[in-house]
C-alpha cells in the first residue's frame, strides 16, 4: 500500500486497504492521491503517491463523480470503462472521507468489475439478435414459397416440386438450428457438474470414424484414426464426447480440401498443460483453406462464422464450436485452436485422464 508523501496511515488502516481485493483509492480535498492498494495499482494504474488523481484516472465521468462528492460531501456511484490495455467496466462508487486524523477531507474511491456481467448480458443480446436473424431467413423463405404455390405457381407441377425441395431444406435447417439450441441449454445448465462415468476414448472414436467415413469418402477424402499407444479412461459423457468428435470430424471433412485425409490423433500426456494431472489429447487435423488469425479466438462465440455464406450454404448452424466449448469445459478440459491460412487447421481437444480404477 503507498501513501502520499508527508502524510501516512496508521499499520492497521494499512493493512486493512491492502487486503481489500478490488482497487481501492482515497484523494484529498485537492484532488491528489493520497493512498491507494495494490489492486488499485495494478488494475486501474493508480501508482503514485502525491500526484493528481486526474493523471492517473483518465475517465471524465469518474473525475466528476469526485468533483460533486468532494463538493457536496455526499457518495456517488457512477459506471466507467476503461480501454486499455483491454475494456474493463468498473461500477465505482466515491463517498466522503469523514474529517479528522492525519487524512484530512477527501474521498475514498472504491472500484467493483462488471466486466464479466457486462459481456454476458451483451452475449445474451447478440444471442437474441443472432438467433432472431437465423430463424427469420428461413421462416421467410416458407413464407413467400407457400404463397407462390398458392398463387402463381398452383397448377406448376414442375415449380411445385423445386419448391418443396427448397422448404424441406429450410425447413431441415430450422430444426437443426432448434435442435441444436435445446442441446447448448442442456449442456450449460449441467456445466458445473463434472461427469464420473468411466469411458473409453479410443472406442468413442473408432466409432465416429466409422459413421464419418462415408461422408469423408464422398468428396474423395480419407480419414484416418491413429492411435499408437492404449490411451487411459477418461471421466466422461459418451454421447456428449461422441457429440464433440462427431462435430468436428464433421468440420474437418467440410472445410477440408477435396482429395485430402482427415487426421484424428490420440495420445496421452503426462501432464495437461495447466496443471499436474495427466490427460488425453485427441486431435483432428484438415488440410483444407484454414482459419486468418484474428478470427480464432471468436471460433467458439454463438453464431460467429468465418464465411457466413458458406457456413449456411454447408448447413452450419454456427453453433457447432459452441456446443464443443462448453462440453469440454462441462468436462474439466481444454480447447485449443491452431491454423495457418492456405494449409489448414488443427483443433484439439485435452481431457484429464481418470485414475487407475
Amino acid at each position: 500500500m503507498e501513501t502520499r508523501a508527508g502524510l501516512s496511515l496508521s499499520s492497521r488502516e494499512s493493512g486493512i486497504l491492502d487486503s481489500i481485493p478490488e482497487p481501492v483509492v482515497v484523494v484529498d480535498r485537492q484532488r491528489a492521491v493520497l493512498a491507494f492498494n495494490g489492486a488499485a495499482a495494478r488494475e486501474i494504474g493508480v501508482a503514485y503517491p502525491g500526484r493528481a488523481l486526474a493523471l492517473s484516472l483518465r475517465h471524465p465521468a469518474a473525475l466528476a463523480a469526485v468533483e460533486e462528492v468532494l463538493a457536496q460531501g455526499k457518495p456517488r456511484t457512477v459506471e466507467v470503462t476503461f480501454r486499455n490495455p483491454a475494456p474493463r467496466t468498473f461500477s465505482m462508487v466515491a463517498a466522503p472521507l469523514q474529517p479528522g486524523g492525519e487524512l484530512t477531507q477527501g474521498a475514498v474511491l472504491v472500484f467493483h468489475e462488471l466486466t464479466s456481467e457486462r459481456r454476458a448480458e451483451q452475449m445474451r443480446a447478440d444471442f437474441i439478435a443472432n438467433a432472431s436473424h437465423e430463424l427469420r431467413s428461413p421462416l421467410s423463405a416458407l413464407v413467400g414459397f407457400i404463397e407462390t404455390l398458392r398463387g402463381p405457381a398452383k397448377d406448376d407441377a414442375a415449380a411445385r416440386d423445386r419448391f418443396l425441395d427448397i422448404m424441406a431444406a429450410e425447413a431441415g435447417r430450422m430444426t437443426r438450428l432448434i435442435e441444436n439450441l435445446l442441446s447448448l441449454s442442456s449442456i450449460e445448465a449441467d456445466e458445473h457438474l463434472a461427469p464420473q462415468e468411466r469411458v473409453d476414448l479410443a472406442a468413442i472414436l473408432a466409432t465416429v470414424v466409422e459413421v464419418l467415413s462415408p461422408a469423408a469418402s464422398a468428396r474423395q477424402m480419407h480419414l484416418r484414426l491413429e492411435i499408437l499407444v492404449p490411451l487411459p479412461a477418461v471421466f466422461g459423457d459418451t454421447d456428449q464426447l461422441t457429440q464433440v468428435f462427431r462435430n468436428l470430424v464433421e468440420n474437418a471433412i467440410a472445410y477440408g480440401r477435396e482429395g485430402t485425409d482427415v487426421l484424428v490423433v490420440a495420445h496421452p500426456v503426462e501432464r495437461m498443460a495447466e496443471g499436474t494431472r495427466p490427460g488425453v489429447v485427441v486431435a483432428v487435423q484438415d488440410h483444407g483453406e484454414g482459419i486468418p488469425r484474428d478470427h480464432i479466438p471468436r471460433l467458439t462465440e454463438r453464431f460467429y462464422r468465418v464465411d457466413a455464406g458458406r457456413s449456411r450454404k454447408l448447413g452450419g448452424t454456427g453453433l457447432g464450436l459452441a456446443i464443443v466449448k462448453h462440453i469440454v469445459n462441462r468436462h474439466r478440459g481444454r480447447l485449443t485452436i491452431e491454423s495457418e491460412v492456405g494449409r489448414g487447421s488443427r483443433f484439439a481437444v485435452t481431457l484429464p485422464a481418470a485414475p487407475p480404477p
